[in-house]
């Protein structure tokens, strides 16, 4: 109940200010389990993308979000839980295995479990390794992968910034993808491996960024001690941005999305598990 209240009233002033797009809504699976594998660019990717889909999504995010104290926190803690989070420690171990659980137990009730394989945001707007919990979901539920570029957030909400300026936000579905045929090796993690560079070429295709051969945290590490984050191993890097459809202030459509998109909800960052085990 409280989800759909907040579906209706924080998506429509969402769609007001900020004039969301989307391409690809075709490729969402109208019933059955999917995972959505997205890049991480600011924290209201976690708004945006369910505000764009006409089906109930539900993500991980760390366990900081429902664990605030005084008003404030206590406020980021109850709508929090109320649009469906996740709580997840993210401190690997146990805490990455009880990520993967989750994810597998609202995958086996049919529904819709979004993550970022990057497991954290972004600290320069590129595409960066993803981890292969995505790549283990996917195989121990059977699940097809949707691939999601999420556009413009990291320009309307840098890090550091707590209220996002107005900037159109986009967001590009791409095809599902199915690994089947490596059912039964969810244990091998070259395999993982495999499966995860794939997916994060699906994304850096559809997003245009320039792609990252190093984890983000290491990215967010290096910077953090005043090194350069970037890696002998970069990508040549970096395709054409999707360009957001015109404006309906300009008297046009706004936007080529085949679906009426469903209302909003937020959700934290996502977690990963650790691909190591």
């Amino acid at each position: 109940m409280f989800y759909r209240f907040m579906k209706a009233t924080l998506g429509s002033l969402l769609r007001v200010f900020y004039q969301p797009w989307i391409r690809g809504a075709e490729n969402l699976p109208e019933t059955g389990p999917a995972i959505l594998a997205s890049n991480h660019l600011a924290v209201i990717d976690s708004f945006f993308l369910p505000l764009m889909l006409p089906r109930e999504v539900v993500f991980l995010g760390k366990s900081d979000y429902v664990e605030g104290t005084g008003l404030k926190g206590r406020f980021i803690a109850w709508f929090m839980k109320g649009v469906g989070l996740i709580p997840v420690d993210r401190s690997g171990g146990k805490a990455s295995e009880a990520a993967l659980n989750a994810g597998l137990d609202r995958l086996e009730t049919g529904g819709l479990f979004g993550i970022y394989p990057e497991g954290t945001r972004s600290p320069d707007g590129r595409l960066y390794r993803g981890k292969t919990g995505v790549a283990r979901l996917a195989l121990e539920s059977g699940a097809p992968v949707v691939p999601v570029a999420m556009v413009g957030t990291n320009i309307a909400q840098p890090i550091g910034r707590r209220i996002p300026k107005f900037k159109r936000i986009g967001v590009v579905l791409g095809e599902p993808m199915d690994f089947s045929r490596y059912a039964g090796m969810e244990n091998d993690r070259f395999v993982l491996r495999s499966i995860t560079d794939e997916i994060m070429y699906e994304i850096m295709r559809l997003s245009g960024q320039e792609y990252v051969d190093m984890y983000a945290a290491t990215a967010k590490a290096r910077l953090a001690k005043g090194k350069s984050a970037a890696s002998l191993t970069d990508a040549p890097g970096g395709r054409p941005v999707p360009e957001e459809p015109p404006s309906p202030d300009d008297g046009a459509a706004s936007g080529p999305a085949t679906r009426d998109p469903g209302p909003a909800a937020a959700a934290a960052e996502g977690v990963e598990p650790d691909e190591t085990r």
